[in-house]
This record gives structure tokens, C-alpha cells and sequence, in this order.
């Protein structure tokens, strides 16, 4: 008689497959299972994205500020240099506006009308020669040609010959640039050539 614990134990299952025991069963990791975070590791991430988020919005709004405080400086000394500019220009008038105070309270019955008139003139030097020293230029003298640019044609005039067509016959209110920038066109006479009509 066979001893029973010679007797091999039956590795067939229930089923009759042969198949071994689930305690023998070997069960494989799933990969990824070693990079799943703990709990701990997921909050210190977030602390840490929350804490670099709050820093960038800080400097956001730091930066949003030092804008405005500059746009708001730039306007002002923009302001400013204008200001120092337009009384600059005014400084330089003064002295003609003395001049032009002192021609206006002469005593008409004790004046001749030739001093009145050589006053007005150097007061008009004196404004021109300021103005064009700050950047006033004169547009438009007589004997030039016409330039729609510049000029302003109110009234034409016959040319007497082909080489003066379209040329600046007379001046009736002169025009200017400042520092190159035109502040009147200049309204002008201009001559014209035409063909003499062919006689019969």
C-alpha cells in the first residue's frame, strides 16, 4: 500500500485545466503604479504652483503701475515742456511789445505820421526777427513758381510770356512754416500764359 504522503498533490483545478493554484500565481505590477504621487507630494505641488502663481500676480500689477505712474510723468513734462516753450516765445516778444505800447500811447497832435509809421515797422522787424529765430519761415515771394503745396491761387493774371506761366504774380496775405511744418498757405495772385487768339 502507497504511503499517502508519497502521493503527489493533484495540480488539476476544479475545471480540469491543469492550471496552477492562485497561490502560486504570480501578479504583475501595472506599470506607473511607482509614479503615482502621494497625497502629500499633490499639496506641496499646488502650494508651490499657487505660491509661484500669487508672485507672478504681484509682479503683474507692480508693473501695470510703474506704467501708469510713467505714462502719467511723460504727459506732464510733455505739458511742461510746452508750457516752458510757449513762454519762452513769449519772453522773446516782450521787448517788441514795449515798443508796440509805446507807438500806440504817442499823442497823435503832437506826432507826425511818419514816426508812427517808422515805429510799427520796427516793431514788426523786431516780432519777425524773433519769430524766425524760434522757427517762423515766410512762404511765397513774388517771381516764383506756383506750388498748390504752399500757395494759395485767389486771382490769376495774363502772362506775358510762355516762361512765366503759372508764376506768383503778387502776394495778398503771405503764408508760413514753422520748423517746416505749414501753418498758413500763402494767398496768391498767379499768372497765366494763353495763346494770343489768331487774328482774321
Amino acid at each position: 500500500m502507497t504511503d499517502a504522503k508519497d502521493v503527489p498533490e493533484s495540480t488539476e483545478t476544479p475545471d480540469g485545466t491543469g492550471a496552477p493554484a492562485s497561490d502560486d500565481l504570480e501578479v504583475p505590477e501595472l506599470p506607473g503604479d511607482e509614479a503615482v504621487p502621494a497625497a502629500a507630494d499633490v499639496q506641496t505641488a499646488c502650494a508651490e504652483v499657487e505660491a509661484e502663481l500669487a508672485e507672478w500676480k504681484d509682479r503683474h500689477l507692480r508693473l501695470a503701475a510703474e506704467y501708469e505712474n510713467f505714462r502719467k510723468r511723460a504727459a506732464r513734462e510733455r505739458d511742461e515742456l510746452r508750457t516752458r516753450a510757449q513762454a519762452d516765445l513769449a519772453r522773446r516778444l516782450l521787448d517788441a511789445l514795449d515798443d508796440l505800447g509805446r507807438v500806440a500811447h504817442l499823442d497823435p497832435a503832437a506826432t507826425a505820421a511818419s514816426d508812427v509809421i517808422a515805429g510799427v515797422e520796427l516793431v514788426e522787424r523786431k516780432v519777425l526777427r524773433e519769430l524766425s529765430a524760434a522757427g517762423l519761415e515766410a512762404v511765397a515771394t513774388t517771381d516764383v513758381p506756383f506750388d498748390p503745396a504752399v500757395h494759395e491761387a485767389i486771382a490769376t493774371v495774363a502772362a506775358p510770356s510762355t516762361d512765366q506761366d503759372h508764376t506768383v504774380a503778387a502776394v495778398f496775405q503771405a503764408g508760413y512754416r514753422f520748423n517746416g511744418t505749414l501753418l498758413r498757405p500763402a494767398r496768391v495772385q498767379v499768372r497765366i500764359f494763353s495763346e494770343p487768339a489768331p487774328s482774321d
